[in-house]
C-alpha cells in the first residue's frame, strides 16, 4: 500500500460506495469487525476532507465504531463482490469475516484495513448522531426503517488515503 492524496482517486464517490460497495472496519489489532457499506458519502465539511458512514446499532461493527476513534473505508475491485456480500450478510459475532473472505488484515494509522483493497481511507471520528426521523422531509425515507432502527451517522476526517 502506498499513501496517496484523496484527489488522486479518479473514481467518483457514488461509484466507489453505491456501485462498487466497500467495507467499513473498526477495532484494533486484538479485535476488529468489518461490514459492507453501500450508503455513505465522501466530501468536505468544516474545512476537512470527510467520509460519512451510517451504521445501525444492532450491527456488530457499531460496537467497534463507538469504542474507537479511527475507522477505515476500503474499496475493492469487482472480483471481491461475493466477499463483500458475505461481509454484509453475516455477523462477525458468528464468523471471522476476514478469514471467511480470504482477506488479509493490515493495521495502519490506528485502524484496520485489508491488503486486497484497491483504496483505503483512514478516518478519525469528528461527529456522530442518530438519524432523527423528525427531520425526514421525504416521507418515503421511513420505508427504510420498518423496525424503527435508525442508523447512527459518523462523520470522519479523512486523515490518510492508501492505494494498492
Amino acid at each position: 500500500m502506498k499513501e496517496i492524496n484523496i484527489r488522486d482517486i479518479k473514481i467518483s464517490a457514488p461509484e466507489l460506495i453505491s456501485d462498487g460497495w466497500g467495507l467499513v472496519t473498526a477495532g484494533n489489532e486484538e479485535k476488529f469487525n468489518t461490514m459492507t457499506v453501500s450508503w455513505g458519502a465522501i466530501g468536505e465539511i468544516w474545512g476537512k476532507d470527510a467520509a460519512f458512514i451510517f451504521i445501525r446499532p444492532q450491527r456488530y461493527t457499531y460496537e467497534f465504531t463507538e469504542k474507537e476513534d479511527i475507522f477505515t473505508l476500503s474499496f475493492y475491485s469487482p472480483e471481491y463482490k461475493e466477499a463483500l456480500r458475505i461481509c454484509g450478510s453475516k455477523s462477525g459475532r458468528d464468523i471471522d469475516k476476514a478469514k471467511e473472505c480470504g482477506f488479509t488484515p493490515v493495521f495502519v494509522d490506528g485502524g484496520v484495513t485489508f491488503e486486497e483493497a484497491d483504496y483505503t481511507l483512514v478516518c478519525r471520528k469528528m461527529a456522530s448522531q442518530f438519524i432523527d426521523p423528525a427531520g425526514f422531509v421525504d416521507a418515503s425515507i421511513e420505508n427504510n426503517y420498518a423496525k424503527k432502527d435508525y442508523h447512527k451517522m459518523y462523520i470522519g476526517e479523512i486523515i490518510k488515503v492508501y492505494s494498492k
